[in-house]
């Protein structure tokens, strides 16, 4: 966590994400459910890291272990509160008493199933609890629906806040809608939130009730809107696939205002992590999961599924192509169809053309790899490298027995199984000799056709 500007209040930001997400139906936690190769929580998070928080918070509670582990990856030096039971949002902020106490400053309340709130949209919350005891980030919601409702007052300031179950029919018609998040002096949220209590539908301690407790004290509450979209929340798998179709179309959106062209780029999928060079291509279908670096010029043909992987200026890679993590092509590299790479290097200018496997390898600067050639890297208990030099030659069908290198400059005959180094310059042949046996073909022929036909003719057992 960086240290806030010494000009402004110092801010601790508490995630909520100890909920299970019945809705789901999965094993998996709601927050680590991913949106675009990255957990919800991570996303929530991302946002938090842009406030410069002093202090952090992560309240955990279903899958407490993992949802932990994953907060304490993305926010290093986040207090990890456990919330062993589910009595309402009041309840788990109150989770994180122990770091919020003797707090000097303001608190940002976020939630781990919300991922999509923007940097400046923080901000502008953070600047009206400059000038009022309690903000909270709202919404004009097209269907208002469930959502709690923003009841403001005469003069403008949020009076109270009315969730959809405890509402009037007048409040009902309100579109101004809360969305959770909510910004307060650290000080007095820990004092109202001990005066909540659970007289409502549900029986829970609502966080929203701080702004009618503060309010009865005389204290000015504000209410700061954004688009509906930043304050959406994932509870089901239906709105999961939602959230993910507003990430890609945003990420497509902003790589094609960056330089890259993309021929079909509602087939395109990219991770929060993808990089994209200035004039790379992408055609239809590619998919990008998490730790993809594409350089400037390169190509991306369809079909293609990069993960983990480094792409250099002006290489080609596809149709049809797999790079998995630690992948690092080359400039001016050609990855052709059907050809999977895994934790190997391809030097500048090589060539990978067709139906190739290179696992655990290096390929030097302007080798060639012919059709089939497979480098046989595990051997059911440890993997081994492959070494091939600068400008080697690999022919049609060759199978590399690692640990083995073959020098620069060096050919390895098609159909050759190389299972000792192979010096520079040198030349490979390792074949069983062909023999031609006269008449055999066909006396082989017959045998197999009466083969069958007594297999035909002989009666089913009952």
């Amino acid at each position: 966590m960086s240290a806030s500007s010494p000009t402004a209040r110092p801010i601790a930001v508490v995630v909520l994400a100890a909920g299970k997400g019945t809705r789901m139906r999965s094993a998996l936690p709601k927050v680590l459910h991913p949106i675009a190769g990255r957990p919800m929580l991570g996303h929530a998070l991302a946002a938090a890291a842009t406030l410069a928080p002093a202090r952090a918070a992560v309240v955990v509670g279903h899958g407490a272990e993992a949802v932990g582990a994953v907060a304490e990856a993305a926010l290093p030096g986040a207090r990890i509160c456990l919330q062993a039971q589910q009595k309402g949002t009041a309840h788990a902020v109150l989770a994180a008493r122990a770091m919020l106490e003797g707090f000097a400053g303001d608190v940002v309340i976020l939630y781990g199933d919300t991922p999509f709130i923007a940097p400046g949209t923080l901000a502008r919350l953070v600047a009206a609890r400059a000038g009022a005891a309690v903000a909270v980030l709202g919404f004009e919601a097209a269907e208002p629906g469930r959502y709690g409702r923003l009841v403001l007052g005469g003069d403008g300031m949020l009076d109270r806040i009315v969730e959809a179950k405890d509402a009037t029919e007048d409040e009902l018609a309100i579109r101004s809608c809360n969305s959770g998040v909510m910004a307060a002096d650290a000080a007095t949220l820990l004092r109202l939130l001990d005066r909540v209590d659970c007289d409502n539908a549900q029986g829970e301690y609502y966080l929203t009730d701080v702004v009618g407790l503060a309010r009865a004290e005389g204290l000015a509450c504000r209410a700061v809107l954004c688009d509906e979209v930043e304050t959406m929340g994932v509870n089901d798998r239906v709105e999961l696939a939602r959230a993910e179709a507003i990430y890609q179309a945003r990420a497509r959106h902003e790589a094609m205002l960056a330089g890259a062209t993309m021929t079909a780029p509602e087939t395109v999928f990219l991770s929060w992590d993808t990089v994209l060079g200035r004039d790379v291509t992408i055609g239809p279908s590619v998919v990008f999961a998490p730790g993809v670096r594409v350089a400037d010029g390169a190509e991306i043909r369809a079909f293609c599924h990069l993960e983990g992987a480094e792409v250099g200026e002006g290489a080609i890679v596809g149709p049809f192509a797999r790079l998995r993590p630690g992948a690092r092509i080359g400039a001016g590299a050609h990855v052709g169809n059907f050809v999977e790479i895994k934790n190997a290097s391809l030097g500048d200018g090589a060539k990978a053309n067709h139906l190739t496997y290179v696992g655990d390898a290096s390929v030097g600067a302007g080798a060639n790899l012919g059709a089939g050639t497979i480098t046989c890297n595990y051997d059911g208990f440890d993997k081994h490298r492959t070494d091939i030099g600068a400008g080697a030659f690999i022919g049609v069908n060759a199978a590399l027995i690692a640990p083995v290198s073959v020098g620069a400059n060096a050919y390895v005959a098609t159909g050759t199984v190389v299972t000792r180094d192979v010096p520079e310059d040198a030349l490979a042949i390792a074949r069983v000799p062909q023999e031609n046996r006269e008449g055999s073909g066909r006396r082989l022929r017959q045998t197999l056709k009466a083969r069958k036909a007594a297999r035909k003719d002989k009666p089913d057992r009952a």
